[in-house]
């Protein structure tokens, strides 16, 4: 039951948006300039905006604590299996096995696609962080081997992982939109491809090869390749890496297109078949056979004991603890707004403006993500933001899809340094601050643009 069904809103628009623009705020201002840990910060602004919308004191906690545990629900599982999936293709040696055959392939002339397809391939269960350390050995050793300095390989590398990170589930910002606004995950896993690979091809890839003839850095010298290539004696071979990388979206793509299959008639959607298939294509249920799948093909199989698979499985899920309580703080914030009424004032406000909500949530993502940083954090809010515009308005699939993607673009759009991802990706491709601007910046801004480009048109037509 709703904790606020007893209560009925009384504060006009004006003060219900005010209270909003004040949150917001508030929010930025504690985690840019105090230094709030995210979590805590929007737990409290939570809490101030629940009392200042004039929600009862008795039912406070109860709203916190259901949009916290709603949102956690749906995020937790896939999170955390995606992170065990791809900490045991890292340290099996599956990822280095992959980008090597793709060298092969490819030949050297194109050595940066080559890596770059490799990490589009395993950036699906890889955070972008996780991916890019990971990945980068291989990416110098190859710049050493072939020439050219490391921006042309190294660029469209963390351009890869990048926009996976920020369009394709199960990684935690569209995760965690997509629950906040209803939309089916399947559905954003397919667009989200549709958008991720040309976004990367032309912001990533070309532009990567474009500016590293003009700005030729060494390859510095951390993270060697050779104590990585070295690692595992008899790693997996590259096809096997890719089919347990295309299990998931098999069988997730098999849920959505039953789904449409029943509802278009095709198919008896009370058959006890097609609920099992269904079930075991649900996004959680297709990871976690994904992960089982993988323990025994890259751990059991290799001779790696249960102590040994156990040990692998708790360095995955530490470091996302964080990222998910983060996760549910924010759709804390985003029940907030809504059960507040903050949520109905906007609407009401965007229906006077005339404004189409995919443009005012790229707008509102893009803005938290050049104020406080952290592409999750935008994201998430602005998904909170629109949330009530989206659950009330008339919405296909589709365009519910559109709008999560139109909004991830937002959040990935001018990284700067405010953003961690500045830093990291500045200091192991060897450049300097006014250098990282010149490209990163520019990449990740070029992404936004033509994520939100590509999403408004597939909101258009849908």
């Amino acid at each position: 039951m709703d904790p606020t069904d007893t209560w009925t809103q009384t504060m006009g628009t004006g003060p219900l948006l005010a209270i909003a623009a004040a949150a917001i705020g508030v929010l930025l201002f504690l985690i840019m300039k105090l230094r709030v840990h995210a979590l805590l910060a929007l737990i409290l602004v939570s809490l101030l905006t629940a009392f200042a919308a004039g929600i009862p004191s008795d039912q406070v906690v109860d709203t916190l604590v259901s949009g916290f545990g709603s949102t956690v629900g749906g995020v937790a599982l896939l999170v955390g299996l995606g992170a065990i999936l791809g900490r045991l293709i890292e340290v099996s040696g599956g990822a280095q096995a992959l980008s090597d055959a793709l060298i092969r392939r490819f030949g050297e002339d194109r050595a940066p696609l080559a890596l770059s397809i490799a990490s589009l391939c395993f950036g699906f269960p890889i955070f972008f962080d996780a991916g890019l350390v990971v990945m980068l050995p291989i990416v110098y050793t190859v710049a050493r081997r072939v020439g050219g300095g490391i921006l042309r390989y190294g660029l469209p590398v963390a351009g890869a992982f990048s926009v996976m990170h920020i369009f394709v589930p199960p990684h935690p910002g569209p995760v965690a939109a997509s629950e906040l606004m209803g939309a089916d995950i399947g559905l954003v896993i397919l667009l989200g491809l549709v958008i991720a690979v040309p976004t990367w091809y032309v912001t990533s890839y070309l532009f990567g090869l474009w500016v590293g003839k003009r700005i030729v850095l060494p390859v510095p010298d951390i993270l060697t390749g050779g104590e990585q290539a070295e690692k595992d004696e008899n790693p997996p071979s590259p096809l096997t890496v890719i089919a347990l990388l295309m299990l998931p979206l098999v069988l997730i793509f098999g849920n959505t297109g039953l789904n449409t299959a029943a509802t278009a008639g095709w198919v008896d959607g009370d058959a006890g078949w097609v609920h099992f298939l269904q079930a075991i294509g649900a996004t959680p249920i297709a990871l976690l056979i994904t992960v089982l799948v993988a323990i025994y093909v890259l751990g059991t199989r290799r001779g790696r004991g249960s102590d040994v698979i156990e040990k692998l499985t708790d360095s995955a899920l530490g470091p996302i603890c964080s990222i998910i309580l983060i996760t549910g703080a924010g759709g804390m914030f985003g029940a907030v707004l809504r059960e507040g009424g903050i949520g109905d004032a906007l609407s009401g406000s965007l229906s006077d403006l005339g404004l189409p909500v995919i443009v005012v949530g790229y707008l509102v993502a893009t803005a938290l993500r050049i104020a406080q940083g952290s592409a999750t954090v935008a994201l998430i809010t602005a998904a909170g933001l629109v949330q009530s515009v989206v659950l009330a308005g008339d919405y296909n699939a589709v365009e519910v899809a559109a709008i999560v993607l139109a909004l991830a673009a937002g959040s990935v759009t001018a990284s700067h340094v405010n953003d961690s991802g500045f830093w990291l990706v500045g200091r192991l491709l060897g450049m300097d601050v006014k250098t990282t601007l010149k490209t990163w910046t520019v990449l990740q801004t070029t992404v936004g643009l033509m994520g939100f480009t590509m999403a408004a048109a597939i909101f258009a037509i849908a």
